[in-house]
């Protein structure tokens, strides 16, 4: 069966819209495991955000079929978006599109991080799609977020319905961009640096004899 398949990216959360100003202190206030777990399952989204929703509802009622099969990540900004946007509908949870894992160097400001960690300062640098966050669980752009994102599209193969909706990240996108188009990660970093992928912005594929095709994107005016 041909699909279509929407990635989402979640609506302006709170992080977003204060990132250098309520999230990010020099020295950190928290342990990184503390600092991960607040990033994934505290931050909500804005009034910003909860407009944005609402448009995404909309939007999506006008692209998908009615009963489209609906994919979120682990992080509360991805799944209240997800019930928000698609509300009465049932979502499947999923590590697959989490964003990535900074690990110990979570919610750390490049100062704090180049002083704590200066080994890894050349490549988060000037290789940041190889840069692996310090701490056990850092993943890197281009190894662990990568390789989830291309699990993620060798999945849709055994989903059965005609539409997928992604809600989703910034770096997710990023990795399930080069799986879907058939880019290498270096490409999409390079575009990303001029124009990141706006919040609640709909990246619409199509799937035709068997791979992915990019049919556009549409974002929101709120």
């Amino acid at each position: 069966m041909e699909m279509l398949l929407f990635l989402v990216r979640h609506a302006e959360s709170i992080e977003n819209a204060t990132k250098y100003t309520g999230f990010y202190e020099n020295p950190r206030p928290w342990t990184g495991p503390a600092a991960h777990a607040l990033s994934r399952d505290v931050v909500g989204l804005t009034p910003r955000g909860f407009l944005q929703c609402l448009w995404l509802r909309q939007t999506l009622r006008d692209l998908t079929g009615l009963d489209p099969a609906i994919r979120t990540s682990q992080y509360r900004r991805a799944r209240d978006t997800a019930a928000l946007a698609l509300p009465g509908l049932p979502y499947e949870v999923t590590a697959l599109l989490n964003e990535q894992h900074y690990g110990a160097a979570t919610y750390m400001t490049k100062q704090e991080l180049y002083a704590t960690y200066p080994e890894g300062t050349e490549d988060r640098q000037s290789r940041k799609h190889l840069w692996t966050p310090p701490g056990a669980d850092g993943e890197s752009l281009a190894g662990g977020v990568l390789r989830r994102a291309t699990a993620f599209v060798d999945g849709l193969a055994t989903v059965s319905a005609a539409d997928v909706v992604a809600f989703t990240h910034h770096t997710a996108i990023l990795a399930l961009r080069a799986a879907l188009e058939r880019r290498p990660v270096t490409e999409l970093v390079d575009e990303a640096r001029l124009r990141k992928t706006p919040n609640a912005a709909v990246l619409i594929y199509e799937q035709a004899d068997g791979m992915f095709h990019a049919r556009g994107t549409t974002q929101p005016d709120c």
